[in-house]
């Protein structure tokens, strides 16, 4: 027997009418099929069974029509619900001359970055993060993040949000400031393992009796515990973790090198508040600036130096300014050396330094000429061109407080000054308010080390004397959990750590490779120069012409060049500020801040 035909109808129940009225429909279709009513292709045709113009091939059909790759699939949103985080501390190091200070402060674009916007922006490139967002359109930007969105940041800035990350900050350096060892601590994702979670039934909507269900789930969890212990191999903190340095240094620029990070800092840190001393370094040259030739750039120190030798422009007088470093260390105010900020609202200027003094860093590689006879100072012509740092380890510091410091020493230096102005500028019963003086160059001076002693070594700044000893437990690149276990050579990890290729050594070569070679081109640049032409410096038994000084020295302030200031007026002389009190007051009243607002304030540090 035949097979019965079913349709999409229900053939069955239809008359013998509507049957045959169904048959010629068909028919009629199957006519018109076998028919083209038309011979333009492009115009629509029923015959065809299409419903609009095809395209005429035209006088291109010889030609293939272009490959074109299909859209790329947009990227899984991350969900960082997955994976562990943990807390710890990174070290890092940075140029600070392209950037606008480290602090990124919300809605106030500048026309440089921040060291805290690249950070930030590293630490979410890698996922390292995941912030807390304060919108809906920020979540949905944190979990698709594209190239797109890194190259709007670059262009526009980006909008740091530390929500939810536990971050904290070290030092707080101003545009143009380095840093070698600045310091922050960072919730950030983990490689170990989240702990495995089983589904229990609860009394409420089980049938099974309360205490049966007791026993089940302690056996469940019992024997879980068991099969992970035998199962599981134990998480090792270094060796299973993730690669923190690699990883940010990857996509840092290369001025900005993370090099350390701790992976077990004490309960409750805090990169601002657990540490406890924190270690500058102000760099300069002797002679600062090139020293002119010749009895005219000789002048005769200030009287209130406490010396009669002539000086040579552009030559420092470092046991001057050593001497002047005695006085800094100990318990002082120094309202009179650094710059108030009113924001602050701070009434307490009192500051523990540990260790100031002027250390020779090396000889200096200098243009050949420097070293002349010509050149030299006269009080002291054996000294040699050398360069020296400025180091100031203290309790905690404020705004600008170490370019004002050393912005003195460089006029005591210049003999300018005596050692012991800085002795009066500290004695705020006679000096209340601060003499007009401009502060020192900020690219010469480096956040040198950030230190965070143990917790029950901890002392208040009245009663500590000397520094302390950091305590946190730093892996460092190169060293076990400082390194990516993938890319080996005989067992040994290649590159990826300290040495090598992808090595922070080799990172930090090339800028300094490239800034070497300006150097030497510009010294022999000066050699060159300075050997050209019938003013030559000679075998030293002629006189050379000089430029002769005009009223005065030219000042030096850590710039590359010496500032024509005319007749040097003594800083205790000079116009002065108003009291701390008055430029609180007046900004207070000017913010209309009441009591509680200038209380609030108060409880910020403000740091260099």
């Amino acid at each position: 027997m035949a097979s019965r035909i079913t349709a999409p109808g229900d053939y069955e129940g239809w008359s013998q009418q509507q049957l045959v009225t169904r048959i010629q429909e068909l028919e009629l279709q199957l006519a018109q099929a076998e028919k083209i009513t038309t011979t333009n292709i492009e115009a629509q045709n029923r015959a065809t069974f299409t419903s609009f113009p095809i395209p005429s091939p035209g006088e291109n059909a010889s030609k293939q029509t272009p490959f074109r790759k299909p859209p790329k699939q947009p990227s899984k949103p991350f969900d960082a619900s997955k994976y562990s985080t943990r807390l710890i501390a990174l070290k890092f190091a940075y140029l600070g001359q392209k950037y606008n200070g480290f602090e990124h402060a919300k809605n106030n674009k500048t026309r440089l970055p921040t060291i805290e916007e690249e950070v930030w922006k590293a630490l979410v490139k890698t996922r390292l993060i995941a912030p807390t967002p304060q919108s809906p359109e920020e979540k949905r930007d944190y979990d698709r993040i594209t190239k797109k969105t890194y190259q709007a940041w670059d262009r526009e800035g980006a909008d740091v949000n530390w929500d939810g990350c536990e971050y904290s900050k070290c030092g707080r350096t101003d545009r143009g400031v380095s840093a070698f060892g600045q310091v922050i601590g960072i919730k950030v994702r983990s490689n170990r393992p989240l702990p495995k979670s089983t589904p229990i039934s609860s009394p409420e909507t089980s049938t099974v009796p309360e205490e049966t269900i007791e026993k089940t789930n302690g056996d469940i969890l019992e024997a879980e515990e068991d099969q992970g212990a035998e199962d599981q191999k134990p998480f090792d903190d270094l060796r299973d973790e993730l690669p923190y340095i690699q990883l940010l240094n990857r996509v840092l620029p290369p001025d900005i090198r993370m090099y350390a990070w701790c992976p077990n800092p004490p309960p409750n840190f805090s990169a601002r508040f657990s540490c406890k001393e924190r270690r500058y370094k102000y760099f300069f040259t002797n002679p600062c600036f090139a020293p002119v030739p010749g009895s005219p750039a000789l002048y005769t120190p200030a009287a209130s130096s406490g010396s009669e030798d002539p000086m040579r422009e552009g030559w420092l007088d470092i046991g001057a300014m050593k001497e002047a470093c005695k006085h800094l260390i100990g318990l002082h105010d120094f309202r009179n050396l650094c710059k108030i900020d009113a924001s602050k609202q701070l009434t307490n200027f009192n500051r523990r330094i540990f260790f100031a003094d002027i250390e020779e860093v090396s000889p200096l590689t200098t243009p050949s000429f420097i070293t002349h006879t010509l050149l030299q100072n006269p009080n002291n012509a054996s000294d040699q061109p050398k360069i020296y740092s400025f180091t100031l380890h203290g309790s905690a510091f404020l705004w600008h407080q170490v370019r004002s410091i050393i912005a003195i020493l460089f006029l005591v230096g210049q003999r300018l000054e005596s050692p012991s102005l800085v002795q009066e500028l500290l004695d705020v019963s006679k000096n209340p308010t601060r003499p007009k003086y401009e502060m020192a160059s900020d690219a010469p001076l480096v956040l040198w080390d950030c230190i965070f002693p143990h917790a029950d070594e901890v002392q208040s700044a009245e009663q500590r004397e000397k520094g302390y000893e950091d305590r946190l437990e730093w892996v460092y690149a190169g060293d076990e959990g400082g390194f990516e276990a993938k890319g080996k050579a005989n067992g040994t990890p290649v590159g990826r750590g300290k040495w090598g290729r992808g090595g922070v050594i080799d990172d930090v070569w090339e800028v300094w490779h490239g800034n070497k070679i300006d150097e030497t081109l510009s010294g022999l640049l000066l050699d060159a120069i300075a050997a050209q032409g019938q003013s030559k410096l000679g075998d030293g038994s002629e006189e050379v012409a000089g430029g002769a000084m005009k009223g005065g020295p030219r000042v030096f302030d850590g710039a590359d060049f010496g500032r024509a200031k005319g007749i040097y007026t003594p800083v205790m002389k000079r116009e002065r500020n108003e009291s701390v009190e008055v430029i609180n007051e007046k900004y207070a009243k000017r913010k209309g801040w009441d009591g509680g607002q200038r209380q609030k304030a108060k409880e910020e540090v403000a740091d260099e």
